[in-house]
């Protein structure tokens, strides 16, 4: 910047009173060693009307919430007889999450909408058999599978989640869930957590008939929030480019 164009100027705020601090900053930037004098004109803002509200919105299984419990549930139930066919019990408990959560994905595609535990249980046995098991009732009882399916309610809060959510609302931000599994199983992993989290604030698409990433699961809620500043996290690839999509 020519040092001619060092001395003062007038600059007059129409937009957030808060945008002249970057616009000082901007200046120091370009000008560290010349004398740059400048005075603002503020209008007379509204009080607490001139911050537009935020929002995030979090995924909840596999972002604030891990896998662990449900992994260590197969462990306990199956896992002795699962190695003795040389069959990890995590790879399998991950195939089995990720076999049902594409048929229940693909389900919901085709408008033959499944609740999540109901595809999940149903898809054991089937499980069983693609891993080696030549006769998976034998292997397995319909009470061991229920023991195991009832640990996803289980699930603990990742490391961290409580004291993010609290500095996200510290810096303004109002705090969401929006998640595909039933209310009152994924509400209580925060309650049990130990994370205040309002129910008012938590969405699920299950009684929608739709599941993510249909796009028709996130517009409700981002619809919701008019043109207020809103983001969006997960853990999922899928999950970010589908609310993405949507805006």
């Amino acid at each position: 910047m020519p040092e001619s164009w060092a001395g003062s100027m007038t600059i007059k705020v129409v937009s957030k009173p808060d945008r002249y601090l970057i616009l000082v900053q901007q200046f120091k930037a370009l000008t560290p060693s010349l004398p740059l004098y400048i005075t603002f004109t503020l209008p007379n803002f509204p009080p607490n009307t001139t911050t537009m509200p935020k929002h995030v919105v979090f995924d909840v299984v596999g972002t604030c919430v891990s896998y662990s419990a449900f992994f260590t549930s197969i462990q306990k139930v199956l896992g002795p007889r699962l190695l003795a066919h040389n069959i990890n019990p995590k790879l399998f408990g991950f195939a089995w999450m990720e076999s049902s959560e594409r048929e229940f994905t693909y389900l919901s595609i085709s408008s033959r909408y499944k609740p999540y535990k109901q595809v999940f249980s149903t898809m054991f046995y089937r499980m069983l058999w693609m891993s080696g098991i030549d006769n998976p009732r034998a292997f397995a009882t319909d009470a061991e599978r229920d023991e195991m399916v009832k640990s996803y309610s289980d699930l603990e809060l990742r490391e961290g989640v409580k004291e993010a959510f609290a500095a996200l609302r510290e810096a303004g931000f109002t705090v969401w869930c929006l998640t595909t599994g039933d209310v009152e199983r994924v509400h209580g992993y925060f309650t049990r957590g130990g994370v205040d989290f309002p129910i008012e604030n938590f969405r699920s698409c299950d009684g929608l008939g739709v599941a993510k990433p249909a796009l028709a699961a996130y517009k409700p809620l981002y619809e919701s929030f008019g043109e207020e500043e809103k983001w969006f996290a997960a853990a999922h690839y899928w999950d970010v480019s589908a609310a993405k999509i949507v805006g």
